[in-house]
């Protein structure tokens, strides 16, 4: 093998065996969380020294708008991208042997470019370490299938199972109704095999087609990477079988959203043990002083977690989804959640995240919220008992109000970084003016000729 295959991982070396790598993907994620970047020949990646793209990619919106440059003039300087050899993995779904690698972007000073959503994450990560501390996260994925949805102006629909009907709602948990889709989830088995990821467990959620995919719990950044990967995975696996597989927070009306559940823990470097437990069990300051970070400032950092207009449909009572910030042991209804663990397992559950945003953005989010915490040393507020899904102004109820609540949080914003703050903000601001412009089916329905 050449010099650049001997850096691959085991399940990269073990995917190609002895074929010829016919391409390689260079990627990058962007603000939103899609895959940028670009394709060339084995053989040209083998020789090319540098690789570039324009830092316009962070200033791009969802629908492929251009944000206003909030810093300088709009000239698109390239960055250089520099391959993280560990994130090389393959593309199953591919005709011919091709390679994805995740690169980090670099300015032409060999800075790390600070409004990358990996960079981003590394620099929240750091911060932890220069204290002696390392976070580990869990992320959990929901996700629904749906039938192919071709025209935005019709509602989606659930998919059509092996049994001839639509899948149906209220079915958490069955196996019967994961079977349903049996073809898909073996596929995503056969591509995660492929692409070296690890599933910890795959079930039935409460939405009509909707799957939760967990992670085992392991280094953030990895993590961010894994659940980055996994999303492009599991659409290429549903298109293999006739169906759309849609990360949208609330794509269907009356069914619950679908949420990245993040858990979280702090280990200390020097002894390796959770600073969530003390010598004898017993819960730390620093678990109450992570939580008490996090409900003073997640409301700055839903911006991050619910990124879209829809995101905001998804905070509901009583549809499995947090309305509040309150934190309670084994409490479903509570926005942070404290899983029933052993000491050294110790963590908190940051329910708020939808599965729609960039998970790069949604873990530093979290890790932000709770490092201020164990700096800060608030504290939380006391337990909550009983049923959490209560009136509450803790959670902004649109992007306008979250955005707001996130420009105002200057100790979040020196945390993730300022320069990125700036850019997403712009892009943000930007995709919810475009929203507002929209005149949805309600409007017509009962405005048109009523008012």
């Amino acid at each position: 093998m050449s010099k650049w295959t001997d850096q691959l991982p085991e399940a990269a070396r073990d995917y190609i065996g002895n074929r010829r790598v016919d391409e390689v993907e260079c990627v990058i994620g962007d603000i939103a969380g899609v895959a940028r970047g670009k394709a060339m020949p084995a053989a040209k990646f083998a020789k090319q020294t540098n690789y570039f793209l324009p830092n316009s990619i962070f200033l791009q919106t969802i629908t492929g708008e251009w944000a206003d440059n909030p810093f300088d003039a709009f000239t698109e300087p390239d960055m250089i991208l520099e391959p993280d050899w560990s994130t090389a993995t393959a593309a199953p779904w591919t005709a011919d042997v091709t390679l994805q690698v995740i690169h980090d972007a670099k300015d032409q000073d060999g800075n790390l470019v600070p409004f990358s959503p990996r960079n981003v994450l590394r620099r929240v990560v750091d911060l932890y370490r220069a204290q002696g501390w390392m976070p580990v996260v869990a992320p959990e994925m929901e996700f629904f299938f749906t039938a192919r949805n071709i025209d935005p102006n019709q509602p989606v629909i659930p998919p059509m199972g092996r049994s001839g009907r639509r899948a149906a709602g209220k079915q958490a948990y069955s196996l019967s109704a994961v079977d349903e889709y049996g073809k898909v989830v073996d596929d995503i088995y056969d591509f995660a095999e492929a692409q070296g990821l690890e599933i910890d467990g795959i079930l039935q959620e409460g939405g009509a087609g909707q799957i939760e995919l967990n992670l085992a719990h392991g280094d953030p950044i990895r993590l961010a990477d894994d659940v980055f990967y996994f999303k492009r995975l599991i659409r290429e696996a549903a298109l293999r079988h006739d169906c759309f597989a849609t990360f949208m927070a609330k794509p269907i009306a009356g069914e619950p959203g679908s949420a990245m559940h993040i858990h979280t823990s702090v280990v200390d470097l020097k002894t390796g043990k959770n600073i969530f437990s003390g010598p004898k069990g017993a819960e730390t300051d620093h678990f109450i002083n992570f939580i008490g970070g996090m409900q003073n400032h997640l409301t700055g950092a839903i911006a991050l977690l619910a990124p879209y207009v829809n995101s905001y449909r998804r905070y509901v009572p009583d549809f499995a989804a947090p309305i509040n910030l309150e934190w309670g042991r084994d409490n479903r209804t509570t926005g942070l959640r404290v899983p029933i663990s052993t000491p050294a397992g110790r963590r908190v559950e940051n329910r708020l995240p939808g599965m729609d945003c960039n998970p790069y953005l949604g873990i530093a989010a979290t890790l932000a919220c709770g490092y201020l915490g164990l700096m800060e040393k608030k504290g939380a507020r006391p337990e909550f008992q009983g049923s959490a899904y209560i009136d509450s102004d803790e959670i902004p109820v649109n992007l306008g109000d979250a955005l707001d609540l996130f420009e105002e949080d200057a100790a979040l914003q020196e945390v993730l970084g300022p320069m990125f703050c700036k850019v997403y903000d712009s892009v943000k601001r930007n995709e919810y003016k475009e929203f507002l412009q929209v005149i949805s089916p309600w409007e017509r329905e009962h405005l048109l000729l009523n008012v």
